[in-house]
């Protein structure tokens, strides 16, 4: 069974309207999960303890989209 990773980010963004960050240096990252339940759950209390300030943003990146393991790999990813 594949893995379906998800990752949980946030920070400041420019304008609140915008999902562009303030400074990319400063995101916060908050981990790696293995299901979306558990990357909700990291969400939602990041984004509940910053609540008070409208620039600040939480996202789940769902890192198993990224890839297709069926797809041949490139050849810089058969290095190693």
């Amino acid at each position: 069974m594949a893995q379906r990773l998800h990752l949980v980010f946030g920070g400041e963004l420019v304008d609140p309207s915008r999902s562009a960050f303030k400074n990319v240096d400063d995101i916060h990252i908050v981990g790696m999960f293995p299901d979306y339940e558990s990357a909700y759950a990291a969400w939602k209390a990041e984004a509940q303890r910053t609540v008070d300030d409208a620039h600040m943003r939480y996202y789940i990146a769902h890192i198993h989209r990224l890839r297709d393991e069926e797809l041949e790999a490139s050849s810089t990813e058969e290095l190693g």
